[in-house]
């Protein structure tokens, strides 16, 4: 049976929409995952959630790192990652409700290994998504966003940095200045360690703005929550029947 690991649930994770729901946690190098993991059947094939803010989500501690995510999934012997998340724009033409497929990472994080198998050292780590494993998923996701009729935007650099997020005109300045398109907590480093296990992995990165990148725009929470809402919906669509193509 086909195994496909989703890390951020957006719904997915309702016993409604799996069979045979049930959840695990599992040990890795890095400490027990931030949330267990959701398990059942979507079309014939076994779904292996992490849900970031998911039914269950539990803020993970200090000791758990993102890269426990993919070594939890790795463990369960997926073949495929789809990731999704909530990101801020820095490029005008992406607007609140736009998906992203970005096809480059950047993380900022300091103090992490050069490669997840060496020694530390204190780099910025750029990994473009150009192994074939990944780019044919990525394709897939493309093509079925545009089949529902979602605007998509096809190419696009995450900027990951560890901590706080960054909502200052100068930092989102700073920012576009060294190519990023948009900015998440997470999901580059979790790209860069699923590429080097080269696990086919993919992002759906959902625009909300709500760190407010525009000078001078004002966002009520309210907007983002209906943004937020609205994306689920879409991305869960999106993701079901992304896993009757595969």
């Amino acid at each position: 049976m086909t195994k496909i690991g989703i890390i951020g649930g957006t719904g997915l994770d309702d016993p409604k929409i799996l069979k045979d729901f049930k959840e695990i946690e599992v040990e890795t190098p890095y400490g027990r995952p931030s949330s267990p993991l959701t398990i059942g059947t979507i079309n014939g094939k076994r779904i292996i959630i992490i849900s970031r803010h998911g039914r269950k989500h539990q803020f993970s501690p200090t000791f758990v790192n993102n890269r426990a995510n993919i070594w939890a999934l790795k463990q369960e012997g997926v073949e495929y990652i789809i990731a999704t998340t909530a990101c801020g724009s820095l490029r005008e033409e992406i607007a609140r409700g736009d998906f992203v497929i970005p096809d480059q990472f950047i993380d900022f994080t300091k103090y992490r290994k050069t490669t997840f198998f060496e020694e530390n050292f204190d780099v910025t780590q750029h990994t473009p998504m150009g192994e074939p494993f990944s780019n044919k998923l990525r394709n897939i996701l493309i093509n079925t966003a545009k089949k529902l009729g979602l605007k998509v935007h096809e190419r696009g650099t995450v900027v990951t940095i560890e901590g706080p997020r960054f909502s200052t005109r100068a930092e989102s300045r700073m920012f576009r200045i060294l190519g990023a398109d948009i900015i998440n907590m997470s999901t580059a480093p979790e790209c860069i360690l699923a590429n080097e296990l080269k696990i086919p992995y993919a992002v759906v990165a959902m625009s909300t703005d709500y760190d407010s990148w525009k000078e001078g725009e004002h966002v009520k929470w309210e907007d983002i929550k209906n943004v937020l809402d609205k994306n689920t919906e879409n991305v869960k669509k999106l993701l079901i029947e992304v896993i009757k193509e595969i």
